[in-house]
């Protein structure tokens, strides 16, 4: 169904959300502002973002998209998570060269694993209520033909090349596969803008050519008018990426990175970008961030804003039940706890394991250590 035959839902939506992204420093790029403000304020917006399952888990930045889609629904608007099934086949070019391909069955495990990492951040019940979608059920089918006529058609090679990324990557090479990525992603936007009248896309802003281009295909394609807008790449005071560690990324899979070495990765964020952090990764208000902010800088050495910030991401991620313990192994190692409270938990939690005070003890430190260390 067309974009033009759907109408709003009658859903009561918060007219400050534009404020409250652009105060959180959510908005790096946006397509025209002034018509991205008058249709989040005039209805309910169906809005998309897009997960490509290249790992088995999502990570820190995948979260920036996670929670930017919980704030837009709590504001009434409707989201549709899209877990990429298609695109994951080939992966989005990035600076640092080709990526590995994987197999069918690969990414088919991890759309399966990503698909349960999302649902917990989102409401599918209700008017607005999140719907869930592959791009592999639209893509596999298509016929080369179909493609190049259809959505080919309408991307001109210059402007594709213009990229900076590809521009990077002519040097050393990029294959099609890579250069074609645009194509698929902005077929998404297209397809999901047709069906389901999904008129606005977000993602990370390394996204901002791929989400103009969905928004250019659907002018060019159907003549209709839909929206983007990019949050910004978070980065360390030095400008070097904060989502990877020493150790690896900063996964959200507690197999791949415990709860409690999560909870210490955000308990040692730097002083001067605490403020930042809290305003991107909590749903804390204006009033306590600044409170925080101003904790921070008069008594640093207290880490109140670390505090708050290790609590509520920890809490919005692994759930109540892992923080208490993170907080009570912190408290108990770094700084004076009872480790004999920690144990008892540690024990009541996992029955089935036969240990004593010293090995729960010693496997609460390793897991510290281990943590600080990454």
């Amino acid at each position: 169904m067309p974009y033009a035959a759907w109408q709003a839902d009658p859903v009561t939506t918060d007219p400050t959300l534009l404020d409250d992204l652009e105060w959180r420093g959510l908005i790096a790029h946006s397509t025209d502002p002034a018509a991205l403000r008058e249709a989040l304020t005039e209805g309910s917006v169906r809005f998309y973002v897009g997960f490509d399952p290249t790992a088995p888990s999502l990570h820190m930045g995948n979260l920036v998209q996670l929670l930017t889609a919980k704030r837009l629904q709590r504001a009434g608007h409707t989201p549709y998570a899209l877990v990429g099934g298609a695109t994951g086949m080939i992966g989005d070019p990035r600076q640092s060269g080709e990526r590995t391909l994987n197999s069918l069955d690969t990414v088919k495990e991890w759309v399966e694993k990503v698909h349960r990492q999302i649902e917990p951040f989102l409401d599918f019940e209700g008017p607005t209520g999140a719907t869930m979608v592959n791009n592999y059920d639209w893509t596999a089918s298509l016929s080369t033909i179909d493609f190049l006529r259809d959505i080919g058609k309408h991307f001109p090679v210059n402007r594709m090349l213009a990229r900076d990324v590809v521009r990077t990557r002519l040097e050393d090479g990029i294959s099609y596969t890579e250069f074609s990525y645009i194509l698929l992603q902005s077929m998404d936007f297209l397809n999901l803008y047709r069906d389901h009248g999904v008129r606005l896309q977000f993602g990370g802003s390394d996204q901002w050519g791929n989400l103009t281009g969905g928004v250019e295909l659907i002018r060019r394609s159907d003549g209709g008018r839909a929206h983007a807008f990019a949050t910004p790449l978070v980065t360390k005071s030095d400008g070097t990426k904060y989502g990877k560690t020493e150790g690896g990324a900063l996964w959200l899979d507690p197999q791949m990175m415990s709860p409690y070495a999560f909870h210490q990765f955000w308990l040692n964020v730097e002083d001067e970008k605490v403020g930042e952090l809290l305003r991107i990764f909590t749903f804390l208000t204006h009033e306590q961030i600044l409170d925080l902010e101003a904790q921070t800088a008069e008594k640093p050495f207290l880490r109140a804003g670390q505090k708050a910030l290790a609590d509520a991401v920890t809490t919005e991620v692994h759930g109540q039940a892992e923080t208490d313990p993170a907080k009570a192994a912190a408290a108990a190692l770094f700084g004076g706890g009872d480790l004999r409270e920690l144990n008892r938990h540690m024990k009541s939690e996992h029955p089935d394991v036969e240990w004593n005070d010293e090995q729960a003890t010693e496997l609460i430190s390793a897991q510290a250590y281990s943590a600080t260390d990454s």
